[in-house]
C-alpha cells in the first residue's frame, strides 16, 4: 500500500499526463501506472448477495469506482458513462467488468446498490459491507470521503471520484479522473484487452 502522501502526488503526476497520453492512439488516455502493480484485494458483499472480490473477475478488465445511492451529481454521470462504455465495446463488453463500492455503508444495503446500478447497466456489480471494511478498502485505493452535509431527507457526501483501470491479471494499470467520456473508457479496455491474461498466455506456450 502506498503512503497517501505519496498517493496524492502519483495522482496529481497522472492528472497532468493524461492528456499527453493521446499524442498517440496506442497510448492509454488515462494516466498510467508504471509499473503497475497487483490491486489491493477486498472482500465485500456484492449487489448479487455473494462474496465480492477482484478475483473474482480475474481475466477481464475491472472499472473500479467509489460512490453512493443518493449521491445527486457525480455518481450518475459516472454510471452513465461507464454504461455508454460498455455499449461502446460491442461483443467486448462481457470482457469488462464495473464494480462501483458505496462510501455511504448508512444507506447502501445490498438490495438498494442492486436497484440502483441496474437502472444504468444489468452487468454492473455494487460492493458494500461494515464501516470498517469499507474504510480500509478506501485508505488501500487512496480514497477519501467529506463529513456529511446535512440537507433535506438526509444528507450528501463529497468523494473522490476518479476510476481505477485493472487488467486481466489483476493489476492496476491507469486512473481515469473524472470528466472523460464514454469515448476514452472503451479506448483504454480495448488497449487492456488486447493482452491476454498471463495464465492464458503461459497455457499456451
Amino acid at each position: 500500500m502506498w503512503p497517501r502522501p505519496v498517493l496524492r502526488k502519483v495522482i496529481a503526476l497522472l492528472l497532468v499526463a493524461a492528456p499527453l497520453a493521446r499524442a498517440g492512439d496506442e497510448a492509454l488516455i488515462a494516466g498510467e501506472f508504471s509499473p503497475a502493480r497487483l490491486a489491493p484485494e477486498f472482500t465485500l458483499r456484492g449487489s448479487d448477495g455473494k462474496d465480492l472480490n477482484l478475483n473474482r473477475y480475474r481475466g477481464k478488465v475491472v472499472l473500479l469506482a467509489f460512490g453512493y445511492t443518493s449521491c445527486t451529481e457525480v455518481c450518475p454521470v459516472t454510471l452513465s458513462i461507464l454504461a455508454q462504455a460498455r455499449r461502446k465495446l460491442a461483443a467486448q463488453a462481457n470482457e469488462v467488468q464495473v464494480v462501483y463500492i458505496t462510501v455511504d455503508p448508512e444507506r447502501d444495503s445490498v438490495v438498494r446498490m442492486h436497484s440502483y446500478l441496474t437502472a444504468f447497466d444489468p452487468s454492473f456489480m455494487g460492493g458494500t459491507g461494515t464501516a470498517e471494511q469499507l474504510a480500509a478498502v478506501r485508505s488501500a485505493y487512496g480514497i477519501t470521503v467529506g463529513k456529511k452535509m446535512p440537507m433535506p431527507g438526509g444528507y450528501l457526501l463529497s468523494h473522490s471520484s476518479y476510476t481505477y483501470l485493472i487488467d486481466r491479471d489483476g493489476r492496476m494499470r491507469a486512473l481515469m479522473p473524472f470528466g472523460h467520456d464514454a469515448a476514452d473508457f472503451a479506448h483504454d479496455v480495448r488497449l487492456l484487452l488486447q493482452t491476454p491474461p498471463a495464465a492464458a498466455s503461459s497455457k499456451g506456450s
